[in-house]
Formats: C-alpha cells, sequence, structure tokens
C-alpha cells in the first residue's frame, strides 16, 4: 500500500489553529496589565514634570541646588533643597548600615545552616515584619528607641527627641525583611552542584556560603539591597514621626530632628496651601527630586545586577 503524503501544513498554522480560546483572553489581560503599567507611570511623570516646571520658572535651579536653607513657608523665603536632601541621605545611610549585614547574615543562616523545617518556621516569622504597618514602625522608634538611646548618650549633647538616629534605626529594621528574603531567594537559586564542588575540595561550610554561594548570587542580593534602599528613600510615616518636620538648616549630625524629603511632601500636603501657589508647587518639586534620585538608584541597579549576572544551565 502507497500512501501519497498531503499538502504540508506550516507548523506555525499548527500552533495558531491549536490555540485555545481562553489563550486570547489571558494574552489580551497580559497586554492590558502592561499597558497600565507604562500608562500609571506616564501619568505620575506627567503629574509631577507639569507643576515642577513651573516652580521653576519662578525659583532658579541655581538656588534650589545650591542654597542651604529650605524655608520656603516661612516669612523669610529659601529655596534650597540641600537640608532635605541631607536628611534623607542621612536616614537611608543609617537604614542601609543595620539593614544590609542583618539581611545578608539571616539570608545566609537560612539558606546554608539552617534545617528545612527551622527554615519554614523562621522565614514567615521573618517576613511577618514586612506586613507591620509604617506608622507602628515610627511610634515604635519615638516611644521605645528614643528614650533609651537618650539614657544611653554619652556626653553633654544628646539627641532630640525627635531625630534622625531613631529613624534610621527603625527604618533599617522595617527592611530587613526585604533584603534577607530576596537575598534568601538568589542563594538559593544556586545550583547544588557547585556547593558539592566546593565540599570535594575540602572547604568549610562557611567557605561555601561566603566564597562561593553568596558571589554566584550576587546580582539577586544587589537587587535586593537596592530594592531595601528605594524602600527607605521613599518611606514617609516612619520619617515624619520619628524625624520631625524642622525645614530650617542642614543638620549637622544625625541626632538632630530634620524634615527628610518624604517628611517634607507629608507635612506640607497636610497643610492649608492654597493650591497653585508657589508653595504648593514645591512640593511637586521635591517630589521630582526624590523620582530622579530613585530612577537614578534603580538604572545603577540594574547596570550592576547585569555585570555580576550568573546564567547556569
Amino acid at each position: 500500500m502507497v500512501t501519497i503524503p498531503g499538502p504540508r501544513v506550516p507548523a506555525a498554522a499548527v500552533r495558531r489553529g491549536r490555540r485555545h480560546p481562553g489563550e486570547r483572553i489571558i494574552e489580551t489581560l497580559l497586554v492590558v496589565a502592561a499597558a497600565v503599567s507604562i500608562a500609571t507611570t506616564i501619568g505620575i511623570v506627567v503629574s509631577l514634570a507639569v507643576p515642577t516646571v513651573e516652580f521653576f520658572g519662578e525659583v532658579s535651579l541655581v538656588e534650589f541646588v545650591t542654597s542651604t536653607q529650605w524655608t520656603p513657608l516661612f516669612a523669610d523665603k529659601n529655596y534650597g533643597v540641600a537640608p532635605l536632601l541631607v536628611a534623607t541621605l542621612w536616614v537611608t545611610a543609617i537604614a542601609t548600615v543595620i539593614a544590609v549585614p542583618l539581611g545578608i547574615g539571616a539570608a545566609i543562616y537560612l539558606s546554608e545552616y539552617a534545617r528545612p523545617g527551622t527554615r519554614k518556621v523562621l522565614k514567615p516569622v521573618l517576613e511577618i515584619l514586612a506586613g507591620i504597618p509604617t506608622v507602628v514602625y515610627g511610634f515604635f522608634a519615638l516611644t521605645f528607641l528614643n528614650p533609651g538611646l537618650i539614657d544611653l548618650w554619652p556626653g553633654a549633647s544628646k539627641p532630640e527627641f525627635q531625630n534622625l538616629l531613631v529613624a534610621g534605626i527603625a527604618m533599617g529594621i522595617m527592611i530587613v525583611p526585604t533584603v534577607a528574603s530576596l537575598s534568601e531567594d538568589a542563594m538559593s537559586a544556586v545550583p547544588h552542584s557547585l556547593r558539592e564542588g566546593a565540599y570535594a575540595l575540602a572547604s568549610s561550610k562557611m567557605q561555601v556560603a561566603t566564597r562561593v554561594v553568596v558571589p554566584a548570587a550576587l546580582s539577586g542580593i544587589v537587587a535586593a539591597i537596592v530594592l531595601g534602599v528605594s524602600r527607605a528613600l521613599g518611606e514617609t510615616m516612619i520619617v515624619t514621626i520619628a524625624a520631625g518636620l524642622k525645614t530650617a538648616g542642614i543638620p549637622g549630625s544625625p541626632i538632630e530632628g530634620a524634615a527628610t524629603m518624604t517628611g517634607y511632601i507629608a507635612g506640607a500636603g497636610q497643610g492649608d496651601l492654597p493650591v497653585d501657589s508657589l508653595d504648593y508647587l514645591t512640593i511637586f518639586a521635591v517630589g521630582a527630586t526624590l523620582f530622579a534620585f530613585t530612577f537614578v538608584l534603580n538604572a545603577i541597579s540594574i547596570r550592576l545586577v547585569r555585570r555580576f549576572r550568573e546564567v547556569y544551565e
């Protein structure tokens, strides 16, 4: 019996013919979700850009960048963003110094030392910290951390009731779960063959963790740190409650109270500022500055992640 081959049907046509109707619906929903995300980002940029341009039409960009006084709501008005920027950097630096060692240390323990049963218990408990409202962290810093800090502080100059140090400590505790959880996920994704090869060369568990696993998961760890720092930059309630809203000059030390960029936005936004007034436009100018810093930070992190990324098959 001879079989006569029929016309050849392209594979693409076969795949199109076999598509389930639900796939088109899912594909459409995914496209809509992506479009909404892009449109939201564009809307945020436009909502910040238009008032910011109006602000810099009346205030010199040079004064905004170089002046060391921020008093737009006072009789003697000055529009130098440096005090807000320095306060923000103080709090972010303190939070980073606390969160990075604790977060990476917790990730190494959960990934390399903890037994599976212990890990199943400890990781959810650690992530509970991420679910605590930030206003709770603010009151925790103000009512618990600050009195203890004042009692233990040596010398005559003690921290103010509201200061950048306790705000940074509370914020560091808040972002520990973010750094720890994402770093642990990156370490767990490292192939076990790398660990087995290191153990075959008589490496200790500490050597395997620090010299094999951490370098192999470095891109994920960097991404976790940047995400935590970005959250610290944009945090509002902790700094508003614990750091205060003082906006005069540049804070000389973290034991002083001062307004961060987000703290000023929250404080000024609650006032009775006339819409479209110059005082009202300062909110958008500060918000655009914060957006620019976050954008630059994320752009740098993307380059670092791509540089240190390890691909395993």
